[in-house]
C-alpha cells in the first residue's frame, strides 16, 4: 500500500517526507486556501520534495474549463496528477486528460457506480471518502470492499486511493480490503507509530541498559 500525505503544508511534507515513507502528496482547494499563498507555488514546491504523484484539483464546475485547468496544472510539474470531481463534467475532462497521458485523480466518490464510471473514464485513481460516510451513518470500508471487487472482476488499472481518513484504523482496515492507496493527515501518519507498549518497552530498556554503565560506541568513539 502507498501512503499518501493530505495537505498543503510544505514544512509538512518536507518533515513527513525524510522518513521515506511517503508516495505522494494529496492537496485541495481548501488545504491550499489554508496555506495562504498562490496555488502554483505551492504545488510545483510540492512536486520538488516529493517525486511522487502530487494531486492539483480543478475548482471550475464546467468540461470546457476543467479542462483548460487541467492542462495548466499538468504543466506545472511532471509528477502532477490533476484531481476532478466526480461529476459528468469531471469524467469528460478525465476522459480527455487520459488519453492525452495525464494521470487523473476523480475525488468525492461515495458509490460504487461512481467508481465504476471513474475507471471507464481512465482515472488513474479513485477517491472514495470513508469518513464522510462514516458521518452520515453509512460504513465508508463497505464502500472500499465493493470498489476493490469490481475492479479486480474486470482488471481496471485505476487504483483505489482511500481518502477522509480519521484515524488509524481507517489505514488497516483499508490495507487489509486490498486498497491501493491511502491519503493521510499528517497527524494520523504519526499516530501510526504510537502504542503504549511499544513506549513501556522502550523505557524498560533503557533505564536496564543506563545500569550497565556502558556505551555502543565506546569511549573512544564518544571522545571523538
Amino acid at each position: 500500500m502507498k501512503f499518501f500525505i493530505d495537505t498543503a503544508d510544505v514544512a509538512e511534507i518536507r518533515d513527513l517526507a525524510s522518513t521515506g515513507l511517503v508516495d505522494g502528496v494529496t492537496t485541495n482547494p481548501s488545504l491550499i486556501a489554508k496555506s495562504g499563498r498562490p496555488m502554483a507555488e505551492v504545488i510545483a514546491e510540492i512536486c520538488s520534495v516529493v517525486p511522487g504523484p502530487v494531486s492539483a484539483e480543478v475548482t471550475a464546475t464546467d468540461h470546457a474549463t476543467m479542462l483548460r485547468e487541467g492542462r495548466y496544472l499538468a504543466s506545472i510539474a511532471g509528477n502532477v496528477a490533476v484531481k476532478v470531481p466526480l461529476t459528468v463534467d469531471g469524467l469528460k475532462t478525465c476522459k480527455v486528460l487520459a488519453d492525452a497521458g495525464t494521470p487523473v485523480n476523480v475525488t468525492l466518490c461515495f458509490s460504487p457506480a461512481q467508481a465504476l464510471l471513474a475507471a471507464k473514464a481512465g482515472a488513474a485513481y479513485i477517491s472514495p471518502f470513508v469518513g464522510r460516510l462514516d458521518d452520515i451513518g453509512a460504513v465508508g470500508m463497505d464502500l472500499i470492499a465493493d470498489i476493490v471487487e469490481i475492479y479486480a472482476a474486470y482488471d481496471y488499472k485505476t487504483a483505489v486511493l482511500v481518502a477522509s481518513v480519521r484515524g488509524p484504523l481507517h489505514v488497516v482496515e483499508a490495507a487489509k480490503l486490498g486498497a491501493d492507496v491511502v491519503t493521510l493527515p499528517p497527524s494520523v501518519l504519526r499516530q501510526m507509530y504510537k502504542h503504549p507498549l511499544t513506549d513501556k518497552g522502550l523505557e524498560a530498556f533503557l533505564a536496564d541498559w543506563a545500569k550497565t554503565g556502558q556505551s555502543i560506541l565506546g569511549p573512544e568513539t564518544d571522545a571523538a
